[in-house]
């Protein structure tokens, strides 16, 4: 089903889901050449540039703007009111929360988990987005607590938890220990 506005060359699965049912006056817009898998949700009020893909069975949901050039992978949940740069890679059962923003070249790995709430289902929790900076790469199984920021340049390792906010060009490993970016990891992302 499609209810959204869709650039040329665009391909869209018979069995995606682009807009919300009904007729809502709220569509999506995705820019030039996307290419939408099958089972892939997309809500209203959604707005993506040019070059997008999914794999199968993601989710996006409303508030959410998307630069030029993302992936969204299989099974990956972004889930409402995100805002990412251009570039940027979420790989396999990757979770993005609401209020989380991501900057240009960034990918996060297959099952990284960005998270927004420090004290869930409490009557006192407050959403806390997290904000991933330019150039930023975050390993398979990586966590991010909410309210942080991943510096420009950073890279967390695989199965990593972020506890502080993390300098510019930091490498984070293990449970929140930093140290200084290794030679080997400076050069920026070009994810294509």
């Amino acid at each position: 089903m499609t209810n959204a506005r869709i650039g040329d060359e665009s391909y869209v699965a018979p069995d995606a889901v682009v807009g919300q049912p009904g007729g809502d006056d709220v569509v999506p817009t995705l820019g030039r050449n996307a290419t939408v898998r099958s089972g892939t949700i997309i809500y209203g009020d959604v707005a993506i540039g040019d070059d997008f893909s999914t794999g199968h069975n993601a989710l996006i949901r409303g508030g959410t703007t998307l630069g030029d050039d993302v992936l969204v992978g299989t099974n990956t949940v972004v889930d409402g009111n995100v805002t990412t740069g251009s570039h940027v890679s979420l790989q396999t059962n990757v979770y993005v929360p609401p209020e989380t923003t991501i900057g240009n070249e960034v990918f996060l790995g297959p099952q990284a988990v960005i998270t927004n709430d420090n004290y869930p289902i409490r009557p006192a929790s407050e959403i806390e987005g997290v904000t991933i900076e330019d150039h930023v790469s975050i390993g398979a199984n990586a966590t991010v607590l909410p309210g942080l920021t991943v510096g420009e340049g950073s890279f967390v390792a695989a199965g990593a938890v972020v506890t502080d906010d993390v300098p510019p060009e930091t490498l984070v490993v293990g449970a929140g220990r930093h140290e200084s970016l290794p030679e080997n990891l400076q050069r920026r992302n070009q994810i294509a």
